[in-house]
């Protein structure tokens, strides 16, 4: 075997956002969920995490970058993914480059791993559950694993809970299960990006910051004090996921809409009822969230779902063209951007909606008039509350890269380009 070789895989692998929520770990290790969740996976065009593999007999340690940093492997959560792809790697055979890997080579051979997110790390947009989804999909590409996305999704899993509904696109649910060595505690497409393909995904990123609680710690301190957590998994949830997959099948917009927000509210409940009580949404959230209620009631039926995860970012799902259209007028209303701020660095992701909002400047911005529903208490405009919005819908699984020029790691180095 030459020893100047080096074989790669480039992926790409969409964030996802649940609209049914994943709170709480029945074994910390293994991470084993107490509850069911569902999530809707989002456009890897405007949000997903791109990971480049390498494997090489002149590599002397497994080494990890992130976003153009180097940073350590190790931790137990990148161990156990390393160590459960590595177990089930097969032979590999490039003829152009005439290599051939067997199973049993891959105990001793080291592994270099590129990782690049095209949105805000730790911000509570689900940076880890796309990067550990992206990092397990290609090492299996690279090693030649032969598990389904399913079976890997068990393994992403252990790096980050919801990266294994990062596994595939569209409605995803995963599967808490019953069994202790975690086997059967797994993601399924629920239906994919296809089946629903009207409704538009408008994030408001409020503040790129890393939060100040951990998911990680904050879900072990809410298992340890809420009296309501375990009444929201046992009781609560079980109910809804149920409701929650015929919506989706049906493309029940109501139903839906009443789902994730309720669901959405319950779970930052839960954080309030832990000791010491944890703090995810701030007042901007809370301001979008009567902007979309007082909309949702004038209108008389759901417009506008929304949904918050462990950070301030509303994720807010239009049931259609028109009303992500009206929704990006009212959000520009309420929360314009700074006068020194380009619009197209504001709304970012599928811009198009601007279009279908009658958007094209900020004179376009500063002429929009007050929602109807606000009749005579208009509120004071919140300019630089938002960072900046991203338009996006529901979108595809990951897929390798076979376009070299993507690749995040050198050919024939192995190291970041």
């Amino acid at each position: 075997m030459a020893e100047k070789w080096v074989l790669m895989v480039t992926a790409q692998t969409p964030t996802n956002i649940a609209v049914i929520k994943y709170w709480g770990k029945r074994d910390e290790t293994l991470i084993l969920p107490i509850n069911d969740s569902i999530s809707v996976t989002l456009d890897p065009a405007h949000l997903c995490t791109t990971t480049t593999v390498a494997v090489s007999p002149a590599f002397d340690q497994d080494r990890m970058w992130l976003n153009g940093k180097e940073m350590s492997l190790s931790g137990v959560r990148y161990q156990n993914c390393l160590k459960e792809i590595r177990a089930r790697a097969c032979d590999v055979e490039d003829e152009k480059k005439g290599i051939k890997i067997t199973k049993k080579d891959w105990e001793n051979l080291h592994v270099h791993i590129a990782s690049y997110n095209n949105f805000p790390t730790a911000a509570g947009l689900a940076s880890s559950a796309a990067g550990f989804a992206c990092l397990v999909f290609a090492l299996g590409k690279l090693m030649n694993v032969k598990e389904d996305n399913s079976q890997l999704s068990a393994i992403a899993r252990q790096g980050s809970g919801s990266a294994c509904r990062s596994l595939f696109g569209g409605f995803v649910k995963w599967i808490m299960g019953k069994e202790e060595d975690g086997s059967d505690s797994l993601a399924v497409q629920l239906v994919d990006e296809k089946h629903w393909d009207e409704l538009v995904i408008i994030i408001a990123v409020v503040s790129s910051r890393q939060k100040e609680t951990s998911s990680t710690s904050g879900m072990r301190d809410t298992v340890e004090t809420s009296p309501l957590i375990q009444h929201r998994a046992k009781e609560v949830v079980p109910k809804r996921v149920v409701q929650m997959e015929e919506a989706i099948k049906n493309r029940d917009f109501p139903s839906f809409a009443h789902l994730s927000c309720a669901d959405s509210n319950q779970f930052h409940a839960v954080c309030l009822d832990t000791t010491p009580p944890i703090f995810y949404m701030n007042d901007t959230s809370h301001r979008i969230i009567s902007c979309v209620e007082k909309w949702n009631r004038s209108e008389g039926t759901p417009q506008v779902a929304y949904t918050f995860d462990a950070g301030p970012n509303a994720v807010m799902i239009a049931r259609n063209r028109k009303a992500a259209a009206l929704l990006v007028q009212r959000l520009l209303f309420y929360f314009p951007p700074n006068s020194d701020t380009d619009l197209s660095s504001y709304v970012i992701g599928d811009k198009s909606i601007l279009g279908d909002a009658g958007i094209k400047d900020l004179n376009d911005v500063e002429a929009l008039p007050p929602p109807p529903e606000i009749k005579d208490n208009i509120p004071t405009k919140n300019k630089g509350d938002v960072s900046y919005f991203i338009c996006t819908r529901p979108g595809r699984g990951p897929v390798v890269l076979s376009d070299e020029t993507q690749a995040l790691l050198n050919p024939e180095t192995g190291l970041p380009k």
